[in-house]
């Protein structure tokens, strides 16, 4: 893991930490008051295949090591409450946090949803990840901030359009930042997933390579700038990591298969 302050070798992202914990956070011109993290897996109590810092209570690790791991996190980034965890279906639902929703998730309630939207401060919008590409979106002002859990199913289904349809700003004053995802090299999908996408926009052929196996390698970063790009978001920054590949720092459903899961937090303080 780099230092915190460094970039990891792309453009738009730092490296922060407190407490041994490591994170990403958008190098942007947003205003402060929007916080962003995106885990790395390092500075848990998680062991063996969930080593070290899983956030995900539902991958069969134990659960007092998530708890613990979770209160590490909150302590450690200074956020203002609880999460609000998700049940993610690789829809294209949102939920707006408001300080009532949030509560109701503190006792147990997890919304079904992949995105979730703040214009309130105190309420931590939160989406787990373990190759799925994580989307932050947020206003010019600093008064309103999302997360989009976007992977191809999610990315094809319209979770993007979604979430700034619920941010209800114009796409040219928002900006996105692109979390940590699995990369086209490896990332394999059927003709089926290509055929997805270009039925929605013959652009997105581009953001298909076909392989030696008759099949497509994907890249849910392009499709991803695509999508926001439709919608007007022209400034766009972050992306260009392989959860694949990085074992060390990244969880990757696909490398591992029973593994443990990243977060992306944003909130307004």
């Amino acid at each position: 893991m780099n230092a915190p302050g460094q970039t990891l070798g792309h453009p738009g992202t730092r490296v922060a930490g407190a407490a041994g914990l490591g994170w990403l956070e958008p190098d942007w011109s947003i205003p402060g008051r929007v916080r962003v993290v995106s885990t790395l897996r390092h500075g848990g109590v998680s062991r063996d295949r969930y080593a070290s810092l899983n956030l995900a209570s539902h991958v069969g690790d134990d659960a007092t090591a998530v708890d613990e791991n979770r209160r590490r996190l909150r302590a450690a980034t200074g956020m203002p409450a609880e999460p609000v965890w998700l049940a993610q279906v690789h829809g294209a639902r949102v939920i707006e946090l408001t300080q009532v929703n949030a509560g109701r998730s503190l006792h147990g309630v997890a919304p079904e949803a992949d995105a979730a939207v703040a214009r309130t401060a105190g309420c931590v919008c939160a989406i787990a990840t373990a190759d799925c590409l994580p989307v932050v979106l947020a206003d010019d002002a600093g008064t309103r901030v999302g997360v989009a859990h976007a992977g191809w199913r999610g990315l094809a289904g319209g979770v993007l359009e979604a979430t700034v349809h619920a941010l209800d700003i114009p796409g040219p004053r928002l900006t996105a930042w692109l979390g940590p995802a699995i990369g086209a090299p490896a990332f394999e999908v059927g003709a089926e997933v290509r055929e997805a996408f270009i039925t929605r926009d013959a652009t997105a052929g581009h953001c298909f390579v076909a392989n030696a196996r008759g099949r497509y390698q994907a890249d849910l970063y392009a499709l991803a700038r695509l999508a926001l790009r439709r919608l007007g978001v022209e400034r766009i920054t972050g992306g260009g990591w392989c959860t694949y590949a990085n074992e060390r720092d990244f969880y990757s459903y696909r490398r591992d298969s029973r593994t443990g899961r990243m977060v992306t937090l944003a909130w307004l303080a």
